[in-house]
């Protein structure tokens, strides 16, 4: 990890980690890297953000960065970040920014770019911008006069993307009634728009952005009152999406989650069943349940297995240039349509799995049983990020459990792209054991390296 971009960008606390200075750095050395090889030509980079607060601050701040490093910008406004990635590649941009910290509580904020084939930036290039933040005795000599870029709004921009993803949609929308959870975030416009055009009939939950409310107890990350909705109106499903909209998680009928490995499962197997599932293949990070993995071998799919990111699970399917890739969070990737995660592509594809096989979601999704899986993070010193994995009492104590496992589950210790954590995730047959050892590590870390 570099020391500004995480795995995901940059992200932090608004106006004390990602502050202003750092947003302007980002937009003038971002677009001066990203537009070296234009040779004097003038470059136009989209920009969009999500709903939080300090959207309209971080934007203004980067923008005027880009403008000074003699590049144009174009605002797209609120927009989710897969209509970025889709637009920067469709209308020609020679790159695209994403204001947006995703899943996470309305105080954090994160910058991410897009190159002009709409795909996230490489390491080698992250470490190019961060050398020249980092350095400033690199420092350019500033542009005057006609030099200068120039600011424009296109708010119709974010419509050519849900054109894009209303394409792709089969007939028989109208069959279904369902709630959607857009998370206070990106979509709380777009989402409705979409499925009801479509002809579905739609509850709407968690529309109303105030700049404080993305992802406060709804989307993706909470999906309670999803659930509980979706069984007290009798609805076929839930569909939750997260604050920039490029991750999806669904509820069938009873309430039940249908995470992103059942999501793709389902997909994988509709595609394969269309001829279109390119090398018979679906790409997944080390994060996926060993019951998708049994799921897939019963369909006889083969599955790729990546580090936790999607920048990852899209490395390989680009290099093996398979159609379908994702994460259990539901970030999924089809690479046919778009270059990154995309909540309204997947909740548009998932439909259209549903009407071609007249099945319900709750049917297609438990042909997969999803072992127990425990997910708990440990707080750790920032400084301690680089040698988490280091420490000899805590690899003494994972081997123990692993053993007393005995091959009957496994343990996968990894650091946050985003925050000072070590997620410490337990897969196994006994949940009441999972939970013990994983509490029990947790507390080994945070007593060892929160010094």
């Amino acid at each position: 990890m570099g020391k500004l971009f995480g795995t995901d960008g940059v992200r932090g606390i608004a106006n004390l980690e990602l502050t202003n200075a750092l947003a302007y750095d980002l937009g003038f050395f971002g677009a001066r890297v990203l537009t070296e090889q234009l040779r004097g030509k003038r470059a136009r980079i989209l920009v969009g953000r999500d709903t939080r607060l300090s959207g309209d601050m971080l934007e203004n701040a980067l923008i005027a960065g880009i403008l000074a490093s003699g590049s144009d910008a174009v605002k797209a406004g609120v927009i989710p970040t897969p209509g970025i990635a889709y637009l920067v590649r469709e209308e020609g941009f020679d790159a695209g920014v994403m204001i947006s910290a995703s899943h996470n509580s309305f105080e954090y904020n994160g910058i991410k770019f897009f190159n002009g084939d709409g795909l996230k930036l490489s390491d080698e290039v992250e470490a190019a911008i961060e050398e020249e933040i980092l350095q400033p005795d690199k420092a350019a000599e500033p542009l005057t006069g006609e030099f200068l870029g120039s600011l424009s709004e296109d708010p119709a921009l974010k419509y050519k993307y849900l054109e894009h993803v209303k394409g792709l949609a089969h007939e028989g929308y109208g069959a279904y009634e369902f709630a959607i959870d857009t998370a206070n975030g990106a979509v709380y416009e777009l989402a409705p728009e979409l499925f009801r055009s479509l002809g579905a009939r739609v509850h709407v939950l968690h529309d109303g952005p105030d700049g404080v409310n993305i992802n406060h107890d709804c989307g993706s990350t909470h999906l309670e009152s999803l659930r509980d909705y979706v069984t007290a109106h009798d609805l076929d499903f839930g569909l939750a999406f997260d604050g920039d909209a490029d991750r999806l998680l669904a509820v069938d009928h009873t309430g039940e989650l249908v995470d992103g490995d059942k999501i793709m499962m389902i997909l994988a197997n509709q595609m394969k069943t269309r001829n279109e599932l390119a090398k018979n293949a679906v790409v997944v990070t080390v994060m996926s349940n060993i019951g998708f993995h049994k799921a897939m071998k019963e369909s006889e799919v083969a599955v790729e297995v990546t580090r936790v990111g999607d920048r990852y699970v899209l490395e390989k399917m680009l290099e093996k240039e398979y159609a379908i890739g994702g994460e259990q969070s539901g970030h999924i990737i089809f690479l046919e349509h778009n270059t990154t995660g995309d909540g309204l592509l997947t909740g548009v594809k998932l439909i259209n799995a549903l009407i071609d096989s007249g099945s319900s979601l709750r049917q297609l999704s438990q042909k997969m049983k999803t072992f127990p899986q425990v997910l708990k993070n440990a707080r750790i010193n920032p400084e301690n990020m680089g040698r988490y994995d280091q420490h000899l009492a805590i690899n003494r104590r994972i081997k123990e459990i692993e053993e007393k496992m005995a091959g009957s589950g496994r343990i996968l210790i990894r650091p946050s792209g985003t925050e000072p954590l070590i997620r410490v995730m337990l897969e196994g047959e006994d949940l009441e054991e999972l939970n013990q050892y994983a509490g029990e590590l947790v507390a080994l870390f945070e007593e060892e390296l929160r010094k």
